[in-house]
């Protein structure tokens, strides 16, 4: 298949162990990468609307995904503030990676871009078949996504969509131009996430800040009644991106999921985690500077999730970006 690629727990208390969990999972992931860590000039110039010559054009209606690298020598990424949705998942380590989706609106450039994970396939079956943008895969999930009712597209692939960025140490600079895959943003149609949105629900807490912990990652978000949104932090220090600053969603959705291992491994011998997103849970939504307690459902992989108040009925979510961080369930 045209994606050939290749890609990468132990958490410790220590600092210097979580360098070297950080270490791991790069290692882990650039392992399996068949595209190569090598400066590669820049793709170029072409027409906002137009793909790159020979590469097929998206169907009407599908979005664009892309995984994002997200430890610390990958800050500050670029693109996040463009996503309609951004998806935050536990990986090897316990650290944290990043899927942003995009349907209203295509950046001119997203990145870093780092490999996909078994759990991303079940996730985007909400989509009609999306596009997935990443930089490779473990060489026995690759059958997977050959399957996936999805366009996997990787450096292999759409040489022209890719470019290593300067500035950055491998496997961190790897971007993606966004119109190089999609002719142009597909529109909110594309997004069939389940989610409501609309007036806030009665009740909720005052809340003035939320934090996510993994077990080597975490993720802060502050109210700010001037952008009306969440300013984002991760491990404590604020996250900004290249292009547009301070990505303030005016949702967060704090998940909780089952995390389990999978059958799959990074070449230190740490163990994927796979997060389930089908079936149903709790939840705790944030906007207008509150929280909602929720319930969480999606039945079946094809369909999306839907969050409902304590009486039953939908909660909705506020208008413009969503993040959704996957935590696990306590058990």
């Amino acid at each position: 298949m045209r994606h050939r690629a290749r890609m990468g727990r132990a958490a410790s208390a220590a600092v210097v162990v979580t360098a070297a969990l950080a270490a791991s999972l790069t290692a882990g992931c650039s392992h399996h990468d068949r595209a190569g860590h090598g400066p590669a000039p820049a793709p170029a110039r072409t027409p906002a609307t137009i793909p790159a010559p020979g590469r097929s054009v998206a169907p009407a209606g599908s979005p664009l995904a892309v995984k994002i690298d997200n430890v610390p020598a990958a800050r500050p990424q670029t693109g996040l503030g463009a996503a309609d949705v951004v998806y935050a998942e536990q990986v090897e380590g316990g650290l944290s990676r990043l899927m942003a989706v995009y349907a209203t609106t295509l950046p001119k450039t997203v990145g870093p871009v780092r490999s996909a994970r078994e759990s991303d396939l079940e996730l985007l079956r909400q989509f009609d078949r999306p596009t997935l943008a990443f930089s490779g895969a473990q060489r026995k999930l690759l059958p997977l996504i050959d399957r996936a009712p999805l366009r996997p597209e990787t450096p292999d692939g759409a040489p022209g969509a890719y470019y290593r960025g300067p500035g950055r140490a491998a496997p961190h600079d790897l971007y993606l131009h966004p119109a190089r895959l999609l002719p142009s943003a597909p529109g909110r149609g594309a997004l069939t996430t389940g989610f409501s949105y609309g007036a806030a629900p009665s009740g909720g807490t005052p809340t003035a800040s939320r934090t996510v912990r993994y077990p080597a990652a975490r993720f802060t978000f502050t109210w700010s009644a001037a952008r009306h949104g969440w300013l984002v932090a991760m491990d404590g220090v604020p996250t900004v991106t290249t292009d547009a600053g301070r990505p303030a969603p005016a949702t967060v959705v704090v998940q909780y999921v089952t995390v389990r291992t999978s059958r799959y491994h990074d070449v230190l011998g740490n163990p994927t985690p796979y997060t389930e997103t089908v079936g149903s849970g709790r939840a705790q939504v944030l906007r207008d500077g509150r929280s909602f307690d929720a319930s969480w459902s999606r039945p079946a992989a094809t369909g999306g999730t839907a969050f409902t108040t304590a009486d039953g009925g939908p909660l909705n979510f506020a208008r413009g970006q969503v993040w959704v961080v996957f935590a696990e369930a306590p058990s």
